[in-house]
């Protein structure tokens, strides 16, 4: 845990997860660009955590799920280098609006479209879940709790194993070929939070096998990415190509699906789905 920029993040994302929970209970559903939740909470943190990325990386990119208004997202290319911070100040906004404790403060730093650093903070327990390439994974309790280093499950699929999955399984409006039969199966154990990165974070800590995303967007899976490939855990597409590097030109909010993996379980989960 010897990496400066890293207990910088960690700091702040505790800072916007303390200010979520004091705006929670007390926000309402809004909705942008279409559908999508938002909060005066999401863009509050948002605010806090670009206001202090800036300060101390006023060379680096952000990407953030909100802009003020709703409109878009934020995109504000690198002044220098390529590297580029994505927030997702609230995963789970559906959740933190009715009270169901299941939400994150995200940030990941992307250095050339590759997550090298990755913080998520889970705003109930207070556990926050941290690593930075080639300093390991972490996972950090509240207060003085000492840090405790993370592993992706080394065992491979069994009938124990613990699969998780977003709740949207739908693909250009129709659902998931495959999903019908992952839910009937008996051999693996369905779970879903509906938070993306707290369900990615499960398979970097061992808990979970698998976690599933079809319909994420980049700021999902950024900071949880960065936990998860330290961890030893793989991070693929369905058909089993690398989610990265990322090739930020351009990004405006598009999907990113993808399949966090514990490293004996990847190939196996994989070619079921296929099958």
């Amino acid at each position: 845990m010897d990496h400066p920029d890293l207990a910088f993040v960690i700091d702040l994302a505790r800072r916007a997860g303390a200010l979520a929970l004091v705006h929670q209970g007390h926000v309402e559903r809004q909705v942008k660009r279409g559908s999508e939740a938002v909060t005066a909470a999401d863009r509050a943190c948002q605010a806090l955590i670009i206001d202090g990325l800036k300060s101390r990386f006023p060379d680096d990119g952000i990407i953030g799920e909100e802009n003020d208004d709703g409109s878009a997202i934020t995109n504000q290319a690198a002044r220098h280098g390529q590297r580029v911070w994505v927030i997702d100040p609230i995963d789970g906004t559906n959740n933190y609006v009715t009270g169901l404790e299941h939400c994150a403060v995200c940030i990941g730093l992307l250095d050339r479209g590759q997550p090298v650093l990755g913080v998520v903070h889970d705003l109930f327990p207070g556990k926050t879940y941290a690593a930075a390439q080639g300093h390991g994974a972490w996972i950090l309790g509240r207060g003085d709790e000492p840090a405790r280093a993370i592993r992706a499950n080394p065992a491979p699929l069994g009938p124990s194993s613990i699969i998780m999955m977003t709740a949207n399984l739908m693909i250009d409006g129709r659902l998931a070929p495959w999903a019908t039969w992952l839910f009937t199966q008996t051999d693996w154990k369905i779970r879903m939070l509906g938070a993306s990165a707290l369900e990615t974070v499960q398979v970097a800590a061992g808990t979970a096998h698998i976690a599933v995303t079809l319909n994420g967007k980049l700021w999902d899976v950024a900071a949880p990415a960065a936990i998860l490939l330290e961890a030893g855990g793989l991070l693929t597409t369905a058909d089993g190509r690398d989610v990265f590097p990322f090739d930020l030109t351009g990004y405006t909010g598009g999907k990113v699906p993808f399949i966090a993996a514990a490293p004996a379980a990847s190939a196996t989960f994989l070619a079921a789905l296929r099958a």
